[in-house]
C-alpha cells in the first residue's frame, strides 16, 4: 500500500508535466512516421550476382555446358564449391543461394529423362537476388533442355531411317522440321531440366526476416521504453535532492517498497508508450500506404512481453540512479548506454545482421536483444508463448539484477 501511494503521487505529477506527456504521445508519432517513410529504395547493381554451384556431375559435358552458359549470360558469376563446404557456408550465412547440379545430369539429359536442378536459398537471402538467379538458371537450363531434346529427336529419326531399305526415304526434310518443331513445343510444356527453389527445412522454420517496418517499430519502441529509465532515475534523484526520501524513510516503509513505488508510476508510463507506438502503427501506417503492423497470433504473449519489457526498463532506471551522483551523469550515462545497448541488442540493425558482423554473442548480454527477438518471433514468425519463454525469463532476470543492484547500491540521502 505504501508503494502504491508513492506511485499515485508520482502519476499525478507526471500528468501535470507537459514534457513527459509529449514524450509519451507526440514523440512516438514522429518516430513512427519518420522511420517508416524513410524506407530506402531498392538499388539494382550492375555487377553480376554471385551464384555458388555444387557440381555432382563433374565429368559430364552437359553440366560443364550449363556452367559455361550461366557465366556467358553475364548476369551471374559462378563460384564452384564442394558439397559439404557449400552447405556449411549456407548455414553460417556466408552464402545465401546454392545451385546443385545432380549426379548423372549429362546422362539423364542425353537419355531424355527429366532432371531437377536444386536452388537452395537461405531464409535471409535477398528475394530480389534469388529471383534474378532463378530466372537466369531457368533460361539457360531451358536452352540446354531444348538442345538435348532436339538432338534426341533427330537421333531417333536417324535410327528409324537406318532401319529402312537403302532406296527408301523414311523422312523428308519437311518431316524433319516438323519433328524438331514438335520437340521445341514439348520443351515449353514439359522441359527436360527443371529448376526447383527450396530452403533447408531447419533454417526455414527457424528464420524469417522482418520487413523494414517490422524491424523499426518494435526496435524503436524498445529504445524509447528504455528511455523511460532516464525519467525513473531523474525522479529518484530529485527525491534525494529535496530530501523526500529521508522523510519517507522515517515512516514504516522499506527501501524496496519505496523504490517499487517510484518504479510503478514510470512502469505505467512505459506501458502507455508501448500501447501508443503499436496502436499508431496498426491504425495509421496503412493510411499513408505503409505496411500494417500485426501483433502475431498470440495476443497474450505479446502483452506479457510488453509487461516484462516495461519492468526491465524501470528496473534499469533504478540501477542508473544507484550508480550516478549528478543529473548530468544520469543524462550522459543513460543516453550513451541506451543507444549503445539498442544497437548491440538488434533494435537499430536486425539481430541476424549483427550475427553476420560477428556481434551475435555480445548481443545476448543486453536485455534489448531478448525483447526484440521476442517481439519478432511473435509478429514476424507467428510463434506463441511457448516459443518465447527463454526471452521472457531473460528479461525477468535482467529486471531482478537491475533492481537488486539498485536496492543494494542506492543511497537515499
Amino acid at each position: 500500500m505504501n508503494a502504491l501511494h508513492v506511485a499515485i503521487n508520482d502519476l499525478r505529477i507526471l500528468f501535470k508535466d507537459r514534457g513527459q506527456l509529449m514524450y509519451v504521445f507526440l514523440i512516438p508519432l514522429a518516430f513512427i512516421f519518420g522511420i517508416s517513410m524513410a524506407v530506402p529504395p531498392l538499388e539494382m547493381s550492375d555487377e553480376p550476382a554471385t551464384l555458388p554451384v555444387v557440381n555432382l556431375d563433374p565429368d559430364g559435358k552437359a553440366s560443364k555446358a550449363l556452367i559455361d552458359g550461366l557465366n556467358a549470360e553475364g548476369k551471374v558469376k559462378v563460384e564452384m564449391y564442394e558439397q559439404d563446404e557449400a552447405q556449411a557456408l549456407l548455414e553460417n550465412r556466408q552464402i545465401y543461394n546454392l545451385l546443385t547440379i545432380p549426379a548423372g545430369y549429362g546422362e539423364d539429359t542425353a537419355a531424355g529423362r527429366p532432371v531437377t536442378l536444386q536452388l537452395l536459398n537461405h531464409p535471409n537471402a535477398s528475394d530480389t537476388e534469388t529471383e534474378l538467379l532463378l530466372r537466369v538458371i531457368n533460361g539457360v537450363a531451358q536452352v540446354s533442355s531444348l538442345q538435348a531434346q532436339l538432338i534426341a529427336g533427330l537421333s531417333q529419326m536417324g535410327e528409324m531411317q537406318a532401319t529402312g531399305s537403302a532406296g527408301s526415304q523414311a523422312f523428308t526434310p519437311e518431316r524433319n522440321v516438323a519433328q524438331a518443331q514438335s520437340q521445341f513445343e514439348r520443351s515449353k510444356t514439359a522441359p527436360l531440366v527443371v529448376v526447383e527453389k527450396t530452403q533447408p527445412q531447419a533454417l526455414r522454420e527457424a528464420i524469417k526476416n522482418p520487413s523494414w517496418v517490422q524491424q523499426n517499430i518494435p526496435g524503436y519502441t524498445i529504445i524509447m521504453v528504455f528511455g523511460i529509465s532516464v525519467i525513473t532515475a531523474l525522479s529518484i534523484y530529485n527525491e534525494k535532492k529535496v530530501g523526500s526520501f529521508r522523510r519517507l524513510l522515517a515512516a514504516p516503509i522499506s527501501k524496496a517498497a519505496l523504490l517499487a513505488g517510484k518504479m510503478l508510476s514510470n512502469y505505467v508510463m512505459a506501458l502507455i508508450l508501448i500501447a501508443v507506438m503499436f496502436a499508431v502503427s496498426i491504425l495509421l501506417l496503412p493510411l499513408v500506404g505503409l505496411e500494417r503492423v500485426t501483433l502475431g497470433n498470440d495476443p497474450l504473449a505479446f502483452v506479457l512481453v510488453s509487461l516484462v519489457l516495461a519492468l526491465c526498463s524501470t528496473s534499469f532506471g533504478v540501477l542508473i540512479a544507484a550508480i550516478t551522483r549528478t543529473e548530468g551523469q544520469i543524462g550522459a550515462i543513460s543516453s550513451i548506454g541506451i543507444w549503445l545497448m539498442g544497437f548491440l541488442g538488434g533494435c537499430l540493425l536486425p539481430p541476424f545482421a549483427l550475427e553476420f558482423m560477428g556481434l551475435g554473442a555480445i548481443s545476448r548480454v543486453v536485455p534489448q536483444y531478448w525483447a526484440i527477438t521476442a517481439y519478432q518471433d511473435l509478429m514476424v514468425r507467428g510463434r506463441g508463448l511457448a516459443d518465447i519463454t527463454t526471452q521472457l525469463l531473460a528479461l525477468l532476470a535482467f529486471s531482478a539484477i537491475f533492481f537488486a543492484i539498485g536496492v543494494w547500491r542506492l543511497k537515499f540521502d
